[in-house]
């Protein structure tokens, strides 16, 4: 099952991972992602949802999303052969390549480099944005910006949680904005769940903010 978290009357959404069980209850990905990746399943449910969300992305109703964010994992990104799979399903679905934004995580990108690079490299000539999420949980993180080729800076929503009430994470939140702007990326706020915290990283500057005071998930039909 796909989710899709869009702000209220906004065209921008990230599309997110639910397990489904018999019974109708879903699965939050903590609880199901962990063993996937033990198993290296991750790939196989890269791929799945990358085909079913181009697919609506390449629809009537989808096409009105100017941004639709997929996330990779570690494991997808270093497959050789993830771009041809990416291109191979932009041409089936019919999607707008500029209105795609895949997400990979800072350890996945550093753990895959040279592969990572050059898939971006690759993907961003088409149009596609790319976005490192989770930013701020490695320490090497700013040597590789530069490098890496990317649009957005996604910071991580543990210092989102506590910027309001801890001061270390309010100056991380502004250091990695003040350095994603000086490079020319956009920066984006994870996990933003009240006013206080919304309100300061206006102050800051923050590009965008993602999270339950913005908008809860909701199911892929829900929208049209």
């Amino acid at each position: 099952m796909l989710d899709q978290t869009p702000p209220a009357n906004s065209n921008k959404v990230e599309v997110l991972l639910r397990m489904l069980e018999p019974d109708g209850r879903l699965i939050a990905p903590g609880a199901f992602l962990p063993a996937a990746e033990r198993y290296n399943l991750m790939p196989a449910i890269d791929r799945w949802v990358i085909r079913h969300a181009l697919a609506r992305a390449g629809s009537e109703t989808g096409r009105r999303f100017s941004h639709v964010a997929i996330n990779l994992s570690g494991s997808s990104i270093g497959d050789p052969e993830l771009y041809n799979f990416i291109v191979g399903e932009i041409a089936a679905s019919g999607a707008n390549p500029g209105a795609l934004c895949f997400e990979i995580t800072e350890s996945a990108a550093i753990a895959n480099f040279k592969q990572c690079a050059s898939c971006i490299e690759s993907l961003r000539k088409m149009g596609c944005k790319f976005a490192l999420d989770d930013f701020g949980t490695g320490m090497a993180s700013f040597s590789y910006l530069k490098n890496l080729g990317l649009d957005y800076l996604k910071i991580d929503g543990n210092y989102i949680r506590e910027m309001q009430y801890n001061l270390y994470h309010y100056s991380m939140t502004e250091a990695i904005t003040r350095v994603g702007h000086a490079m020319g990326l956009k920066t984006m706020a994870a996990f933003v769940e009240s006013e206080e915290s919304l309100q300061k990283l206006k102050d800051l500057g923050v590009d965008y903010a993602q999270g339950y005071k913005i908008a809860p998930p909701q199911p892929l039909d829900s929208l049209g």
